[in-house]
C-alpha cells in the first residue's frame, strides 16, 4: 500500500490536472459558441447558393457541361480526397472518426473501381495536422497540405484550398474530388461525412413555389453560371471548415469535461485511500504506546 506522502503527491498532481482541463473546458465552450454562431449564420448563404446554382443550371441547358471544366466527367483513374481534420488534439475520438472515414471511402472507392477492371490511385489534399500526420503514417500521396488556419477561417483560405483541388482536377491529376469532414450537428453529436466536390454537381431542384418563378439573367445564364463556378467551389470548402471548427471545438469541450469529470472521482477515491491510511498508521502508533507502555 502506498505510503501518505504519496498519495498527497497523486492528489496534488491530479487536482492541478483538473485545474488544467477545467480551463480548457471553459475556453473550448467560449469559443464554441461563437463557432456555432459563425455555422448557423453561413448556412443560409450556402443554402441560397445551392438554390441558385440550380436554377442557373436549368437555365443554362443539359449541354452545358461539355462547355464548362468544371462540370464535365470523364473516366476515373485517380480519385483526390480533401481530408479535412483540426489542427489540434485533445478532442476526443474525432480526429480518428474522419481519418477512419477517409481510409475506408478510399478502400471502397478502389474496390468498387476495381470491379471494373480499374485500378484507380487516390491522392490527398490533407487541411489540418491531424489529417496531415495520418496521410504520411499511411504512406499516401499528398498533392499539398493546409495547416494552422485557427478558428476563424477566412474565404482567403478555403479558396486556397479549392484553388489546388480545381487546378488538379483541370490538369488532370484527379478525375474526381471528393470532401471529407466532419459536420455539426450538436455540442454531443459530429458526424463525418463525404460529399463530391468535382466534378461540379449542381443541386437537385427542390420544388416548390419559388422554382415556379422566371428569372431574367444578364448577360446570360451560361456566363453567370460559368463565373459562379469557382465562387460555388469555394463556399463549399469554407462551409467544411466552419463545420470542422464548430465540431472540433464541441468536441473538445465535452472530452475536456469529461476528464475533469474522471479527475475529481479520482481525487475523491484517493481521498478516501488517504483517509484510511492515515487512520491505519494511526492505530499502528496508538498499538505501539500501548504495547511499550505493557511491556512497562
Amino acid at each position: 500500500m502506498p505510503s501518505t506522502r504519496e498519495i498527497r503527491q497523486r492528489i496534488r498532481s491530479i487536482k492541478n490536472t483538473a485545474k488544467i482541463t477545467k480551463a480548457m473546458q471553459m475556453v473550448a465552450s467560449s469559443k464554441m459558441r461563437r463557432a456555432q454562431e459563425r455555422v448557423q449564420q453561413s448556412r443560409p448563404y450556402s443554402e441560397q447558393l445551392n438554390a441558385l446554382v440550380s436554377r442557373l443550371a436549368r437555365a443554362a441547358g443539359a449541354d452545358v457541361g461539355e462547355e464548362l471544366a468544371l462540370l464535365q466527367q470523364r473516366p476515373v483513374r485517380n480519385i483526390g480526397i480533401v481530408l479535412i481534420t483540426p489542427d489540434r488534439g485533445l478532442c476526443g475520438a474525432l480526429p480518428s472518426n474522419i481519418n477512419r472515414l477517409a481510409a475506408q471511402f478510399a478502400a471502397e472507392q478502389q474496390q468498387r473501381f476495381a470491379e471494373q477492371g480499374q485500378t484507380p490511385g487516390v491522392s490527398f489534399i490533407g487541411v489540418g495536422r491531424k489529417g496531415r500526420d495520418f496521410i504520411l503514417r499511411s504512406r499516401q500521396n499528398m498533392l499539398a497540405e493546409f495547416t494552422n488556419y485557427g478558428d476563424r477561417p477566412s474565404m482567403n483560405d478555403a479558396s486556397a484550398i479549392a484553388q489546388v483541388a480545381m487546378d488538379a482536377f483541370l490538369n488532370g491529376e484527379v478525375d474526381v474530388v471528393h470532401l471529407i469532414y466532419p459536420k455539426f450537428v450538436n455540442t454531443m453529436t459530429q458526424q463525418p461525412i463525404s460529399t463530391q466536390l468535382l466534378p461540379v454537381q449542381p443541386p437537385a431542384d427542390q420544388g416548390g413555389e419559388r422554382e415556379s418563378i422566371e428569372y431574367l439573367y444578364e448577360p446570360d445564364p451560361r456566363e453567370i453560371f460559368k463565373a459562379l463556378l469557382p465562387r460555388y467551389v469555394d463556399t463549399q470548402v469554407y462551409q467544411a471548415l466552419l463545420e470542422t471548427i464548430s465540431s472540433f471545438l464541441s468536441a473538445q469541450m465535452i472530452a475536456m469535461k469529461n476528464a475533469t469529470d474522471s479527475a475529481n472521482e479520482m481525487i475523491d477515491d484517493l481521498t478516501l485511500i488517504y483517509n484510511k491510511a492515515r487512520q491505519a498508521a494511526i492505530t499502528m502508533q496508538i498499538i505501539e504506546v500501548v504495547s511499550g507502555a505493557q511491556a512497562l
